[in-house]
């Protein structure tokens, strides 16, 4: 048994993922702690043991997201390939996401950001994190592109990655509010020719 006061390992990753499946799927207000219990497999008292709130849960729950979600996002970003297929790939990855998920539940930190950001502190900080991470990682890989004379130096790589950033998380959103992909494939289009 643990003397440290910190959780059992039992909450790791398959609880915590668990749990993520439904604040993804219900958002926080109308998920319910019977419903985490469900999810998950933990009695109540377990659960408020293991993570001491629904909210210190749905943080955790937010955090993995993030973590995972940038990973496979700057693997794409990082890839030796030419400039304009780093970022096409990227705006594809988005699209394949948001059009195969069965009940069409978007990315879980937009719809997290759009849900609470205005009204809790935690995550607006983990959509904030996420988003600069994002940026930052847009922004040098534009830079690699100008280096390498892929993309004009005529205009600022800031100001590029934030027309791309733009174009990207209105994408995520429209992919998940219209399932139309005919409007994905000319938003891709549309950000690609804006930067080359």
């Amino acid at each position: 048994m643990s003397t440290s006061g910190r959780p059992r390992e039992f909450k790791d990753t398959a609880v915590i993922d668990a749990a993520m499946d439904v604040f993804w799927s219900n958002g926080y207000e109308a998920c319910s702690t019977q419903e985490l219990c469900e999810r998950t497999g933990l009695g109540r008292g377990s659960l408020y043991n293991a993570f001491g709130s629904k909210h210190d849960l749905y943080e955790q729950a937010l955090q993995r997201y993030h973590e995972q979600g940038i990973a496979a996002q700057l693997d794409i970003l990082n890839r030796p390939i030419a400039v304009k297929n780093r970022l096409r790939r990227l705006l594809e990855w988005a699209v394949a996401a948001d059009f195969t998920s069965p009940d069409r539940r978007g990315c879980f930190a937009i719809n997290a950001a759009l849900e609470r950001a205005c009204k809790d502190p935690m995550v607006e900080k983990v959509f904030t994190r996420h988003v600069e991470r994002l940026e930052e990682a847009i922004c040098g890989v534009i830079k690699s592109g100008q280096e390498s004379g892929e993309i004009a130096a005529d205009r600022s790589a800031e100001q590029l990655a934030a027309l791309f950033l733009s174009s990207y998380y209105g994408l995520r959103v429209l992919n998940t509010g219209t399932q139309n992909r005919l409007l994905a494939e000319q938003i891709i289009a549309g950000a690609l020719d804006a930067i080359f």
